[in-house]
């Protein structure tokens, strides 16, 4: 069985902003997202009591051939790495980048699991993986906080609510989108590093996987919100009357 974790590459801080509004990203640096991370040790801990092979899977622009993140996701434990590269996918919205992973999943062979981080590092819009999951068919299970693998095409998982924490049974194949807390991501040793640049890796194209990109919406900008000046209203003490006025103050803000 091949276990497919899904991940993304991001720009990190520091992002600046220009004086117009839109974001400055000259002296960003490119990273893993965290919620990322978290999938691909999920991935990992499944796969070593499945017996199975771990695929990490992205879908984006240049970033995908970039070889330092190649390694840096491959240093995390996957025997291999797939991308789907074309620069519509940069800006792509969550139903599209759902169903590039969808084909690039229906691909591979012997797909029996895919898992996702809650949402992605930049816009975390949280959608992607049950997207994916409700394309392929799947079961699909989102907040997922813990994941055993049963033997016999099953596993159970945890979802911790509010006020609960349910435990399903999920047959496979299935989607899961795991949270930012399921597991810590390992630290990649020397050795794990030296070692992710022997593993194979393979960049798609959009034709590759039979996607035809015709997005129903696209991203026309991207603005800072406007600097407020403070209000510098200081209540002190706990008062009645100074607890009433920073309830009406709250009000008026929302």
């Amino acid at each position: 069985m091949k276990i497919v974790a899904c991940y993304k590459c991001i720009k990190a801080d520091p992002i600046g902003t220009n004086k117009d509004g839109t974001l400055d990203f000259s002296k960003s640096t490119l990273e893993i997202g965290k919620y990322d991370l978290a999938a691909v040790e999920a991935a990992m801990k499944v796969a070593a009591v499945a017996d199975a092979k771990v695929t990490a899977l992205t879908a984006n622009g240049a970033v995908v051939s970039d070889t330092k993140m190649k390694k840096t996701i491959l240093s995390r434990g996957p025997a291999e790495m797939v991308g789907v590269q074309d620069a519509c996918l940069e800006d792509a919205d969550s139903l599209t980048v759902a169903e590039v992973l969808k084909n690039a999943v229906e691909k591979m062979d012997d797909v029996g699991l895919v898992i996702c981080g809650e949402g992605s590092g930049d816009m975390y819009a949280r959608q992607v993986g049950s997207l994916m999951g409700a394309m392929l068919g799947w079961p699909t299970v989102n907040e997922v906080s813990a994941v055993e693998y049963l033997g016999d095409n099953t596993v159970k998982v945890e979802r911790t609510l509010s006020d609960c924490t349910e435990v399903l049974t999920v047959a496979l194949p299935a989607v899961l989108s795991v949270t930012s807390d399921i597991y810590s991501p390992r630290i990649p040793s020397m050795k794990d590093i030296i070692g992710a640049g022997k593993k194979p890796s393979t960049v798609w194209s959009l034709a590759d996987v039979g996607y035809e990109y015709n997005a129903a919406a696209s991203v026309v900008s991207v603005l800072a919100p406007e600097k407020a000046e403070r209000k510098q209203i200081i209540l002190e003490g706990a008062s009645e009357e100074n607890l009433d006025a920073l309830a009406e103050y709250i009000k008026k803000a929302l």
